[in-house]
């Protein structure tokens, strides 16, 4: 009988199995994109460019009655209203492709395959706090660095007048990190981490971040280095939070900040000069 068994006596009880320790870092493991979805929406966003940008000089010339091709580069090179709204158009295609990619080749949302996962009040509220830290780091990296920095970048020039400003601060902080995290954080970042690992995917996608902003900063070593330091914040909250949004948040927090500091050093957006 098994109360005179002394060996079944002496067995413990059989432990539960043990649970797979949680992750702490997203590495790309379970990505639903991969790097054929970034080399297509390159493709496109290219396209949708040249398209919107040959759509909007057109429509520049009937609306203006001149034919001096030759003056509508420089015309046109640093006007935020001209600019802007074809960068708007571009971002729209570029957003609607990306949801098209994930219903067509992978059966799921935008939200789902680049993992948005919204985060809670605490963690939004860090996420800002950390932006605008991260705005102030970058203010203080200037100082340091003010020597080797140009005295005058080409994104200065943009701010021609108060309503100029007033729009790239709108498209700054509203729309432009939002799609920039999307295609970086979103889609860039994990389909690489899967094949690379973490680190590597860290440094590329914070490169490829700096490149993309790089004629504003014509292409300016300190400039960029600088920018390539906020990629990789962005990138490592999204990877340690696995959350596009949470990185959007940062993002947004910090464009703003940068945008209200120009604000009030320029009463307003009033004196723009210098």
């Amino acid at each position: 009988m098994h109360y005179l068994d002394p060996i079944s006596q002496s067995e413990p009880p059989p432990l539960p199995p043990l649970a797979a320790a949680p992750q702490s870092i997203d590495d790309g493991t379970n990505a639903v994109v991969d790097l054929v979805d970034v080399l297509l929406i390159i493709v496109v966003a290219f396209g949708a460019y040249v398209f919107c940008g040959l759509a909007g000089a057109t429509i520049y010339l009937i609306a203006h009655h001149t034919r001096a091709p030759q003056n509508l580069e420089k015309t046109l090179a640093h006007n935020a209203f001209f600019l802007l709204p074809i960068q708007l158009a571009v971002y729209l295609i570029v957003v609607g492709f990306m949801a098209f990619l994930a219903w067509v080749r992978h059966r799921t949302s935008l939200g789902h395959a680049i993992r948005w996962n919204l985060p809670g009040r605490r963690q939004a509220l860090y996420a800002l706090a950390g932006g605008a830290g991260l705005a102030v780091f970058s203010d203080l990296a200037e100082v340091v660095f003010q020597r080797w920095i140009p005295k005058s970048l080409p994104i200065t020039e943009f701010f021609q007048d108060r309503a100029s400003a007033l729009l790239l601060a709108g498209f700054g902080v509203l729309i432009a990190p939002l799609v920039e995290e999307m295609l970086f954080r979103g889609f860039l970042y994990p389909a690489l981490s899967r094949w690379t690992g973490v680190v590597p995917a860290v440094v590329v996608t914070s490169a490829g971040f700096a490149l993309l902003h790089g004629s504003q900063l014509a292409y300016s070593l300190v400039p960029l280095l600088l920018i390539f330091t906020v990629g990789v914040v962005l990138t490592i909250t999204r990877a340690v939070t696995k959350s596009v949004a949470t990185s959007v948040l940062v993002h947004m927090a910090y464009n703003c900040t940068i945008f209200t500091q120009v604000y009030i050093g320029t009463q307003g957006f009033r004196h723009m000069q210098g």
